[in-house]
């Protein structure tokens, strides 16, 4: 069993873990980051690599509830952004030692600017220089972000709800269940994976999803070219069908995230076109039929709008078993090191 693999089946009880720290011993410093978010005009979420995809899914749920949120990748933040008066920066890193964080921290002193950290390093310097800390509170993945990309959506989500003032125990004892859920659901997932015509050495292969799961669309493709060193492209569904389907071809591998409500049944018409156009079509999402698919890996439940915390579970597992398929191993990096601490050159 590879490394990557254990973090992945490891991940639910991680999570369940990660959600009791931030709802026990965590809560005081949980309620401190709501309490700052409310007094600011300006809010922004920011990370780099996994973190920034773990952003969209905390943005997500800013957006859907009518609250303005800025997202900027940490590099472009750093770079590119005047940060107003009067704001403050959600800023998610698993290490809390990236260097654009860490450049970050510098700029945010100078401008007065409130940082709310979320990390799984309290002694890193996100941890120390931060307003408030959120830790994950959980163990440090082999080396691929698995249940740092997961407890970073996860606690981002809880600090949405408890500025948002959803933070109530139907939520928790849902989230609970949906984690919970999730333990059996790799067994399944794995089960339909293996062997499974989708998977393919060498094709080209697009990602596409909608709202919260445009997170799991772009961490999945990040997971392919991480652990299956395989390229792969990220599109929200939408900008799919405006050009990009020019691609299409019989080696086309699609993977499709379909929500539970906005949308369903155009994407699933859309999967149904994919297919009879001879692409083989992935389906990720709740209580889909696999008329329309090679492939369909159904979620457990989720409270509304955190589908995200879920359904890039079996996409983790598709990654992993890629890696076998290409001859991979998962479990190291060729040109990247665990943490970037210098903006310049590859290696």
């Amino acid at each position: 069993m590879t490394e990557l693999l254990k973090d992945i089946k490891n991940q639910p009880d991680e999570l369940l873990r990660c959600l009791d720290h931030n709802l026990g011993a965590g809560g005081a410093a949980l309620e401190a980051a709501a309490a700052i978010l409310k007094q600011v005009e300006h809010i922004y979420i920011t990370g780099i690599g996994s973190s920034w995809h773990a952003g969209m899914a905390v943005l997500s749920l800013f957006e859907g509830a009518g609250t303005p949120a800025h997202l900027v990748d940490a590099s472009e933040l750093l770079h590119f952004v005047r940060i107003p008066y009067n704001s403050a920066i959600i800023a998610l890193s698993r290490s809390g030692k990236s260097i654009e964080i860490v450049k970050l921290l510098d700029v945010a002193r100078e401008t007065d600017t409130k940082i709310i950290g979320i990390t799984n390093s309290h002694d890193s310097p996100l941890g120390k220089h931060s307003s408030v800390v959120l830790e994950l509170a959980a163990a440090f993945d082999h080396l691929v972000s698995i249940t740092m990309y997961t407890g970073l959506t996860l606690v981002g989500g809880l600090l949405a709800a408890a500025y948002l003032g959803t933070l109530k125990p139907n939520l928790i004892d849902a989230l609970r269940l949906a984690l919970s859920a999730s333990k059996s659901g790799i067994i399944n997932w794995i089960d339909k994976i293996d062997d499974n015509p989708w998977f393919a050495r060498d094709c080209p292969t697009y990602f596409l999803a909608r709202g919260g799961s445009t997170a799991s669309c772009y961490e999945t493709r990040l997971l392919w070219e991480e652990a299956a060193k395989a390229p792969a492209t990220a599109l929200t569904t939408g900008v799919f069908r405006h050009g990009p389907q020019e691609v299409m071809s019989r080696e086309l591998r699609i993977g499709l995230w379909i929500h539970e409500k906005t949308l369903r049944s155009e994407d699933l018409a859309l999967a149904q076109d994919l297919y009879d156009s001879g692409a083989k079509v992935l389906l990720i999402g709740k209580n889909i039929e696999s008329a329309t698919s090679d492939l369909v890996l159904n979620i457990p439940g989720t409270p509304p709008g955190w589908q995200f915390l879920v359904d890039i579970i079996p996409a983790q597992l598709c990654a992993e078993y890629l890696s076998h398929l290409r001859g991979e191993d998962c479990d190291l990096f060729k040109f990247c090191p665990y943490v970037i601490e210098k903006e310049g050159g590859l290696l």
